[in-house]
C-alpha cells in the first residue's frame, strides 16, 4: 500500500494555490478544475511524491485543528529566513536532538505545516 495524497477541503483555492506554490514549493501535478464538476487540484514536489489535493468547497471548508503535514527542506535555517522575510507568523525553530530541526508554518486553512 502507497499513501497518494492528503485532501484539504479550501473556502478560497487561488489563496491555498499561492501558499503551497509560493511558500510550500509545490507544483501543480493535476489540475481538475475544468473537468471535475468543481475545483480540484493536485500539487507535489515530484512525479512520485505523495501529493496535497485541494478542493474548493466553501461550505465544509477544513479549519485547522490536529492535522500537520511535513515536508523535507534542504536548509531549515533558510527556509526560516526566506518565509520570516514575507511576513508569516512561524514557530521558532525546534531541535528535539542533533540531528533533526524543524519549525511550523499554518496555511490558509489552519493545517499545521512542518518545515524539517
Amino acid at each position: 500500500m502507497k499513501m497518494v495524497h492528503v485532501t484539504i477541503n479550501t473556502s478560497d483555492l487561488e489563496k491555498s494555490l499561492k501558499f503551497y506554490q509560493e511558500i510550500i514549493g509545490l507544483s501543480i501535478r493535476t489540475d481538475l478544475r475544468k473537468t471535475a464538476g468543481r475545483p480540484i487540484v493536485f500539487l507535489a514536489d515530484g512525479a512520485e511524491d505523495v501529493c496535497v489535493e485541494l478542493i474548493e468547497n466553501p461550505k465544509q471548508p477544513y479549519h485547522g485543528d490536529g492535522l500537520s503535514i511535513g515536508f523535507h527542506v534542504d536548509d531549515v535555517d533558510a527556509a526560516y529566513a526566506r518565509l520570516q522575510e514575507k511576513g508569516l507568523t512561524l514557530s521558532p525553530v525546534i531541535s528535539p536532538n542533533l540531528h533533526t530541526k524543524f519549525f511550523f508554518v499554518d496555511s490558509p486553512e489552519g493545517v499545521r505545516i512542518q518545515l524539517i
